[in-house]
């Protein structure tokens, strides 16, 4: 879900990536929301995600051990290049999360 500073929203999306982890599922959507974003070329991005994991890592806090997110994290540190020093990855209880919730839950009913 993409908003701009007043809290429009300006785009929604989802989409079945089919047999993953959580946390595979946060970067894929971390990833399909930078690429949407390109075009628009903000003055800064916040992002805000509900996996603790995926903010740690992509902050360089946690080291990414599993093999999986590996080539996920690169292409979000590369995503995230035009906007260094203009970007801030937070975490945010999933209870504070329920329109990209709400999304998934559209994604996996749609395949089912």
């Amino acid at each position: 879900m993409i908003e701009d500073e007043e809290g429009t929203r300006l785009r929604t999306f989802h989409r079945f990536i089919g047999h993953a982890t959580n946390n595979q599922a946060e970067y894929h959507a971390l990833i399909d929301g930078l690429k949407a974003i390109a075009d628009w070329k903000p003055d800064h991005l916040d992002v805000y995600l509900d996996s603790k994991l995926v903010v740690e890592q992509v902050n360089g806090k946690w080291r990414v051990k599993e093999p999986e997110l590996k080539e996920l994290h690169r292409q979000v540190v590369e995503l995230l290049k035009p906007y260094a020093g203009r970007v801030s990855l937070r975490h945010v209880d999933r209870s504070q999360n329920k329109a990209a919730d709400k999304l998934v839950n559209m994604a996996l009913d749609e395949r089912a």
